[in-house]
């Protein structure tokens, strides 16, 4: 069986790597959530792992994807696929095999991160410039890992433009991927709306299945971009951290999570791993401060913590919504 009759025997949807925002807490709370909802991710993709000087050792691999440490899902299922950032071919397949050996379902290669740091250390979408090396880095993992592991690529529509897409296109169809998620802006572009959704159109010739992603914020935009795309297959970003009914809607408007039902969700997270209270306290505000972009009562909710500094007080709070 191919692999694409294997994960794309149906449209797909997945949940987007965004650094510092779907780190393992947020993936297992929004994976729950979409379970529960009964429309689960197909999957998710982590935030990328830095291939810098050498082979990464186990325990950085499990810091960032600890699903490794049970058979590569969330606790819900949810398969998380593990991505690297990086510019050597070599180092990048001995750290694509170390992965796969740890248990990664698939390996996904980072070539989209519009960050300045990352960029200015030869890492992320500046390599869109040098489709020859992205063509070799993908085919060098490609080549190291087992054959019965994807790999698959993420990439913009280009750096500062779109001049050499025709290059990109030429190098993905030469590199070996199993499939590429396209997130349709340029580097420079960065997140300023709109997307370019039909700018994947030229992609979709590659016999490879092609993923689109970028501004998709609700079920319409899902669908406009799926029409625009000429592809079924979508990746959520921050529209699913918005929303964390997004994926659901798309295919059934009717299934909604009122805020009554993601009180216990927030209260999760709140419960969850993180380095001190602080920092748990300061991920948690960053969301609540993006689902007041979907819900009247974040916003209301947000007036009441915005300078808080104490976790308890924040989880009673919410606790006292409940009723």
């Amino acid at each position: 069986m191919s692999f694409s009759d294997q994960f794309f025997s149906s449209p797909v949807r997945l949940l987007a790597p965004m650094e510092g925002l779907t780190d393992p807490l947020m993936r297992q709370i929004l994976t729950q959530i979409a379970s529960d909802l009964g429309r689960p991710y197909d999957w998710s993709v982590s935030e990328f792992i830095r291939i810098t000087h050498h082979v990464l050792p186990e325990h950085v691999f499990y810091r960032f994807v600890p699903e490794l440490l049970q058979s590569g899902t969330t606790d819900s299922g949810t398969p998380i696929h593990v991505q690297l950032l990086g510019s050597e071919p070599k180092l990048m397949g001995a750290n694509a095999l170390a992965a796969a050996e740890l248990g990664a379902p698939a390996i996904d290669l980072n070539f989209g991160c519009p960050a300045k740091t990352v960029n200015n250390h030869r890492g992320g979408s500046v390599l869109l410039d040098e489709p020859r090396l992205m063509r070799d880095i993908i085919s060098t993992v490609r080549e190291a890992v087992p054959a019965h592991i994807p790999v698959s690529a993420k990439i913009r529509l280009g750096y500062n433009d779109t001049n050499n897409i025709d290059d990109i296109r030429q190098a993905i169809a030469d590199s070996g991927a199993d499939w590429l998620t396209i997130h349709a802006r340029t580097k420079t572009q960065g997140y300023k709306p709109p997307a370019y959704w039909e700018k994947i159109v030229a992609f979709t010739e590659l016999p490879i299945p092609i993923i689109a992603n970028g501004e998709i914020w609700n079920a319409q935009h899902a669908h406009q971009c799926i029409e625009q795309s000429h592809t079924s297959h979508v990746m959520l970003g921050r529209g699913a951290v918005t929303r964390p009914d997004l994926v659901a809607q798309i295919d059934n408007p009717e299934s909604v999570i009122e805020w009554q039902h993601l009180i216990a969700h927030q209260i999760a997270f709140l419960q969850g791993e993180a380095k001190n209270d602080l920092v748990l306290i300061g991920r948690y505000k960053q969301w609540l401060g993006m689902l007041s972009k979907g819900y009247v009562e974040a916003k209301q909710l947000w007036e009441h913590i915005k300078r808080e500094r104490n976790k308890q007080t924040i989880v009673d709070l919410l606790q006292a919504q409940l009723g």
